[in-house]
């Protein structure tokens, strides 16, 4: 079967890898489309995401779905045939952060196509994988595997914004309109914010903004745009670059909530941090996700909205180009890669 490794800085192939088999609890799901994420551009143009380096080869890929095929022994979940989703984190379960109900950084979690842990954990961009049965998630009724390849990222999505507080009302600053952007925009509409303002460089990503329900879009790099609010209630700092983290810090009403979604680079970032004391801004990290999960697939369910968002669909074979086009924001959202057909 094909398959995504990722060997080093700009070293990615697309090379046969063994089929595998289910072993004792776990699923072999047939992958239809996985969604290129911006740490699997990380790891293809840089070697890594944040401190996470490579150490070996890896198979990249964390937002998989397709249809289940069949189950080791012992486990059971959606009939073979079925459209999942892959939920891509297995937490160990009883480290202190997961018995206190926050999995989501548990400290000795498994994540598809991540080299945070040595052996890294192989990821979904293949044509068969296998993970833990109670990772597969049945689609809801009217949810596409098309539409269906955009719950991962907006899981994170959901998790910054309940990062963020109660939104109800208010008026929320997302900076930076990637794929984790746009999304965290649908998200805090979800969530009953009054105004949602989005910053980003360039004008491409801001029209995708808007098309999940921005109200205001900013161009970042002009200071005389007439949409720059006078202050937010809160923010979602999505750009992974200090000078967002820098204009949330001074947008964000005294007394508001920032959160820091994107992952900044590794080492000392510098910020505004005298802010964060003399208004008493309350700053939160937001990392991955856990139930938002399932509640993404059924927000997806009811959105047609987010088809806007996946600008690109490719072939397996031909991933170094869908790595290039995601890479290009000026042409793209979200990419996704095409396993149908592939043995």
């Amino acid at each position: 079967m094909l398959g995504c490794v990722i060997h080093g800085q700009g070293d990615l192939r697309v090379t046969e890898l063994p089929v595998p088999e289910p072993g004792p609890g776990q699923a072999l799901v047939a992958v239809r489309y996985g969604g290129v994420c911006g740490s699997d551009l990380h790891y293809w143009r840089h070697g890594g995401v944040g401190d996470f380096r490579l150490r070996e080869p890896m198979v990249l890929g964390h937002e998989v779905v397709g249809t289940v095929v069949e189950y080791g022994a012992g486990a059971s979940g959606p009939a073979p045939g079925t459209a999942v989703a892959v939920h891509p984190a297995a937490p160990c379960g009883v480290c202190p952060e997961c018995e206190g109900g926050r999995r989501n950084v548990c400290r000795d979690t498994r994540y598809l196509g991540s080299a945070a842990r040595f052996p890294h954990v192989q990821g979904g961009f293949a044509a068969r994988v296998v993970v833990p049965a109670e990772q597969v998630r049945p689609l809801p009724p009217g949810l596409d595997l098309r539409r269906a390849a955009l719950a991962e990222p907006l899981s994170v999505a959901l998790h910054a914004v309940r990062r963020a507080g109660d939104l109800r009302g208010r008026h929320v600053l997302v900076t930076g309109a990637g794929p984790i952007g746009c999304l965290v925009v649908a998200a805090a509409k979800a969530a009953g914010a009054a105004q949602v303002t989005v910053t980003d460089l360039l004008p491409a990503a801001l029209a995708y903004a808007s098309s999940v329900g921005a109200d205001t879009l900013v161009r970042a790099d002009d200071p005389t745009d007439p949409g720059w609010p006078a202050e937010v209630d809160a923010a979602v700092e999505a750009s992974g670059v200090a000078a967002g983290l820098d204009t949330c810090l001074r947008l964000v009403r005294r007394g508001g909530v920032l959160v820091q979604l994107g992952m900044l680079p590794p080492g000392p970032s510098p910020f505004a941090g005298n802010l964060v004391v003399s208004r008493e801004i309350e700053l939160r990290g937001a990392f991955r996700f856990d139930a938002e999960f399932d509640d993404a697939l059924a927000l997806l369910a009811v959105g047609p909205a987010f088809d806007g968002l996946v600008s690109a669909v490719v072939p397996v074979r031909d991933a170094e180009s869908a790595f290039a086009l995601a890479a290009d924001r000026s042409r793209s959202c979200k990419v996704l890669l095409n396993f149908a057909g592939t043995p």
